[in-house]
């Protein structure tokens, strides 16, 4: 199980918000470069970024930092999700260097348009699930559905998606732990690869998600922990190997 740091970017700065709430803010740094370079020499396998700005503009607003850090690391997968809602969009973060593009307000919206990007775009769609109470959000989690984040992975799982972020909105920044059961549920009924967001804050929610024994969950965001220092990226990543090998495989 992957461990991915999060960079959320808000004006050209690296962020944290507290249940998206674009007003309640927390700036860990204004240069995203070098926050990049802090987790890769932390070991990180993986980086996952946010255009904050874009997911409410509905376009890219940040570009110019996800490009930057995708030249840097080229051979660093990154994942990038916010105000992507065209195929021009994904096209442009690709050829950047990105080596995902995650769909989530559109996604919801247009279903179809997930299948489409698929076929043009293959291994490289993530669809980034969203939920408050199990209810799929948008627009920059300021709406929610009537959509249940289950089955709308399911009807994903025929189009090629790579894997689906899922994030409880009510957990995201406030450092209390993983929503364990609906991330497990997600992953055994959902028929997709899961990583868990939104709660990771210490090396028990780790054990937890690796306790819980989905193969399917095959790795956990973590943003405010790492920055506040009641997680450590390197150590994190050391236990999720450990825990994942002594697994049992097969049934």
């Amino acid at each position: 199980m992957l461990v991915i740091p999060a960079i959320d970017l808000k004006d050209g700065k690296c962020v944290r918000l507290k249940q998206g709430r674009m007003e309640d803010a927390t700036t860990y740094g204004d240069d995203p470069v070098a926050m990049a370079a802090r987790w890769v020499e932390a070991g990180t396998r993986r980086l996952h970024l946010v255009d904050l700005n874009g997911a409410f503009e509905g376009k890219p607003i940040n570009g110019e930092a996800v490009t930057a850090i995708a030249k840097r690391w080229p051979e660093l997968p990154i994942q990038i999700g916010g105000g992507i809602r065209s195929a021009e969009t994904i096209e442009h973060y690709l050829a950047a260097g990105v080596s995902y593009v995650i769909l989530g307000t559109k996604a919801v919206k247009e279903p179809n348009f997930v299948g489409e990007m698929c076929r043009a775009f293959p291994g490289h769609i993530i669809v980034g699930l969203d939920a408050r109470d199990g209810f799929v959000a948008t627009d920059g989690w300021a709406e929610v559905s009537q959509v249940k984040a289950v089955e709308l992975a399911k009807r994903f799982a025929d189009d090629g998606v790579s894997s689906i972020v899922y994030t409880d909105i009510a957990r995201d920044g406030m450092m209390n732990g993983v929503n364990i059961a609906s991330t497990a549920e997600l992953a055994r009924e959902g028929g997709l690869p899961v990583i868990a967001s939104g709660g990771v804050t210490n090396l028990d929610d780790l054990r937890q998600l690796v306790a819980a024994q989905e193969p399917g969950i095959i790795g956990a965001i973590t943003g405010r922990a790492i920055y506040e220092g009641t997680l450590d990226v390197a150590q994190a990543q050391q236990l999720c190997d450990e825990l994942t090998s002594n697994l049992p495989t097969g049934n």
